[in-house]
């Protein structure tokens, strides 16, 4: 269950408009707070990227050779979301950047009040000096976190190759929300029945707009492409 946005809650004594008010006026509060994330972020001089995905899609692997691969060039920061343990934040805070780990206790997503205080502990870590980008890293979930702004600038949505190719078909939010789509571990390709072209057309379908990326984070395989990406966003959020 999440406490946060009810889903999977079953309300016997309330009436389903008593929680869709209560639902539409907590997103009105926490977009009112994503707004204000955005533009602390921005006064940071930095681009936030929120990155959502299922459980064990590589999130946290990618962040760890993006980071290798940028942080001599960019200054890099680091919020983590997860359910419980500093097990990500700790792989991150070996690669050197600053980090925050954030823990839900049961919400299934990060939203914009949890990012303000990781913004403020992140900048404590920070002692004054700026960011280029700052990578969110929300709870494994392909639903709910479709559905909070975080005060990000780009969403990107990772699916990787175990998981196969319909996750556009199965939840269309999460791409219709994003910026950009990443596959990952595309070196396993080989060995599941999984369809590079199906996975690209079918969010295409539901997001002309996106940005479609096939990579491997274990040989490097379209890192390239990704750091490029990243490369064309530096500038954003610079006041």
């Amino acid at each position: 269950m999440c406490e946060t946005c009810g889903c999977q809650t079953i309300h016997h004594h309330t009436s389903h408009r008593r929680v869709v008010d209560v639902f539409e006026g907590l997103l009105d509060a926490n977009n009112a707070q994503a707004e204000a994330n955005r533009r602390h972020i921005e006064a940071m001089g930095a681009v936030a990227i929120n990155m959502i995905s299922g459980p064990g899609s590589g999130k946290t692997t990618l962040l760890e050779k993006t980071i290798d691969l940028l942080k001599t060039r960019l200054r890099i920061g680091v919020i983590e979301g997860d359910i419980e343990t500093e097990l990500d934040a700790d792989r991150i805070r070996a690669k050197g950047v600053p980090v925050v780990q954030l823990t839900t206790g049961g919400a299934c997503h990060l939203d914009a009040p949890l990012i303000h205080q990781g913004i403020h502990s992140l900048e404590r870590q920070l002692n004054g000096r700026g960011l280029d980008l700052l990578f969110i890293e929300n709870v494994g979930n392909l639903v709910c976190p479709a559905t909070f702004d975080l005060g990000e600038h780009r969403r990107v949505v990772l699916v990787s190759v175990p998981e196969g190719s319909d996750k556009p078909t199965k939840y269309p939010k999460a791409f219709m929300s994003s910026h950009a789509f990443i596959i990952t571990k595309k070196d396993v390709l080989p060995y599941f029945d999984f369809s590079l072209e199906k996975a690209e057309i079918e969010a295409l379908k539901l997001n002309p707009k996106l940005s479609v990326i096939s990579l491997s984070a274990f040989t490097g395989e379209g890192l390239d492409a990704w750091v490029s990406y990243l490369r064309s966003l530096e500038n954003r959020g610079r006041p």
